[in-house]
């Protein structure tokens, strides 16, 4: 969804930084043979989270919902090299397809892969987080964020995908809709919590930032 004209969409696009060749050709890819491409964070979403990585230069980083392994590459640019990148996804058909990528890359001994619910599987990281990707079933979000918000060390930042959901958030509820009221209820609870400073910014599908103070 753009929330811009295209044409300026595109212009800021053709003005920031180029997409790497290895993440090209797993555009192409993803394209190619998986279902549901839209998924995929792509080079402009991709550049924002590789430039906001290289600002934390995080040490750890957690990812909840890998895909096809686009963002948790471009997340991996800015890990110090004795960094540790920790993606977790329910796709086991997809895992093989992200291994490969990841081996190309500069990366690939420093991300660990975890195959299952993120939920049963985050409690058993027994680590703490300097960024963390959000990027996974939207009805979860409340739980996940209840959930890492103590891995997260002070100072450390959450990225939330999908926050504006299309545009659903601001037009009418629909009884059945519970991906929405989960998104809805996800912002609320950002913006409230003291222990945060968050803001939402307008791109793509929209991209939260949070803060832990």
């Amino acid at each position: 969804m753009h929330f811009i004209p295209e044409e300026l969409d595109d212009y800021v696009v053709a003005h920031s930084e180029n997409e790497p060749e290895l993440l090209q050709q797993l555009n192409r890819e993803t394209y190619q043979k998986i279902l549901q491409p839209r998924m995929l964070s792509g080079h402009y979403q991709g550049r924002v989270l590789s430039i906001i990585s290289k600002l934390i230069n995080p040490k750890n980083i957690l990812e909840i919902g890998t895909y096809t392994g686009y963002s948790a590459l471009c997340l991996a640019e800015g890990m110090q090299r004795s960094g540790v990148l920790h993606t977790i996804d329910v796709n086991e058909e997809l895992f093989d397809f992200q291994r490969k990528y990841f081996d190309k890359s500069n990366y690939g001994d420093q991300i660990i892969q975890h195959l299952g619910n993120a939920l049963e599987i985050i409690p058993e990281l027994e680590l703490n987080f300097d960024l963390i990707f959000i990027d996974a079933d939207k009805d979860n979000y409340p739980n996940y964020y209840n959930i890492i918000v103590d891995k997260l060390n002070p100072g450390g930042i959450i990225l939330s995908d999908n926050v504006l959901w299309s545009g659903k958030v601001i037009e009418t509820l629909k009884k059945d809709d519970h991906s929405t009221k989960a998104l809805l209820d996800y912002n609320k609870l950002l913006k409230e919590d003291s222990r945060l400073e968050t803001v939402i910014l307008p791109i793509r599908d929209g991209l939260t930032i949070s803060r832990k103070l």
